[in-house]
């Protein structure tokens, strides 16, 4: 493996794909990847690549590059999964997809080299949402993760795209459901804090009225707007998963708190979330 002055990474040395025995005689082509890194000093000038000294990397001693695996769940996680996936049938994959998101097919050339984009097999998929302003300081909910009005206030948050300090408060948790009754004169959940606007507010709805009306355009989504059907099938959306994330398990306080790439419509990021809540875990869960 070596790096060129262009700042091109090359792996051809190491083979990404298994050797596979095609009956047909017709030629098929191989995929490659490629990572080009760009510095800031780079420019167009020919000269100045040409100047630029060759720098060679050595893999470490006995090193082996990984081998590519299939996506595959666990055997002894299978029924965790499914039923963590319930939330996907009962609630229409609300908290899976941002506020206006789109996509559409690019050329490749249409988006920048230091910019995310989806590539497969050669076609580039652009994604594009259209959220609205962004609190400049983390937005504070205290909840648990099998309570169905909390489950509201999570998917609206992840329709938003808002980056959430949740401090988790199970049955019996010493820490933070006590808190709760100090600040807003009784233990309900969810409760919410901004410290942007210094707002601090309990019930779901109305949680959720002022997120869309702070951080969004003011609508709110369809699923989460039919009242009683709305918190009837958040409920029924924890039944696989009902005894889950509810009471606390004894655990030591981390000096600051943990944080946590995930969004509300994944199986697997419920499951994690489930065991940060039994251990009142404070996370910030960033989108």
């Amino acid at each position: 493996m070596a790096m060129a002055g262009t700042g091109t990474l090359s792996f051809s040395q190491f083979s990404v794909h298994r050797p596979v025995s095609f009956p047909r005689t017709k030629l098929i082509p191989r995929n490659r990847i490629c990572i080009r890194a760009m510095s800031e000093t780079e420019t167009s000038s020919s000269t100045s690549t040409s100047s630029s000294p060759s720098v060679s990397i050595t893999p470490p001693p006995n090193f082996k590059p990984p081998e590519p695996k299939r996506f595959a769940i666990r055997s002894d996680k299978t029924f965790e999964i499914l039923g963590a996936s319930l939330p996907l049938l009962f609630r229409f994959a609300t908290g899976v997809f941002v506020s206006g998101y789109s996509f559409s097919v690019v050329s490749k050339d249409e988006i920048p080299l230091n910019e995310y984009a989806f590539r497969i097999s050669g076609i580039t998929v652009k994604e594009t949402s259209k959220v609205g302003a962004r609190p400049a300081k983390p937005i504070e909910i205290y909840e648990f993760e099998s309570c169905p009005f909390c489950r509201k206030v999570r998917e609206i948050v992840a329709v938003l795209d808002l980056d959430i300090l949740f401090y988790p408060c199970p049955r019996n948790g010493p820490n933070f459901r006590s808190k709760v009754a100090q600040m807003g004169g009784k233990t309900q959940f969810p409760y919410m804090v901004d410290p942007n606007t210094g707002v601090a507010m309990y019930e779901s709805d109305e949680i959720i009225k002022y997120l869309v009306g702070t951080y969004g355009d003011g609508n709110i989504p369809l699923t989460l707007s039919l009242g009683f059907l709305t918190s009837l099938t958040c409920g029924l959306a924890m039944l696989g998963r009902i005894t889950k994330g509810t009471s606390y398990t004894p655990s030591k306080l981390p000096p600051k708190p943990l944080k946590l790439w995930a969004y509300e419509g994944s199986p697997f990021c419920k499951i994690v979330r489930e065991v940060l809540v039994e251990l009142e875990l404070p996370h910030l869960l960033v989108k």
